[in-house]
């Protein structure tokens, strides 16, 4: 993940909090004109977190590459969680999760399978 400062340089990006592990703030992902998300972030207990929602609509692809590349260096793999029913928690419909294993490599599928 980047550093908090690389963070709060981030175009479109207003950090309202800030703490030991973390922070949040809103998101204008199409200017200031528009509706923005809001964005949690955190880095504690061996992950590195970002999520993101908007009142009435969930984020769409595009929106969270351009919040994976706000939020972590280009070389680095995160991923979107589908975990199994019997896990699922969801205090809100609209929100999507990346997530980051500090200190670990992700395996991934060779490229030409994607």
């Amino acid at each position: 993940m980047k550093s908090l400062d690389e963070i709060k340089q981030q175009v479109g990006l207003q950090i309202t909090d800030t703490g030991v592990g973390g922070g949040m703030g809103h998101l204008y992902l199409h200017g200031t004109k528009s509706k923005p998300a809001t964005v949690v972030f955190s880095f504690g207990g061996g992950w590195e977190h970002v999520s993101v929602s908007y009142p009435n609509r969930t984020p769409t692809w595009e929106e969270m590459c351009r919040v994976k590349d706000m939020f972590w260096n280009d070389e680095e793999c995160v991923v979107q969680y589908h975990p199994p029913k019997s896990e699922y928690v969801n205090f809100h419909p609209y929100c999507l999760h990346l997530w980051r294993k500090i200190g670990e490599e992700y395996p991934m599928p060779p490229k030409n399978f994607v």
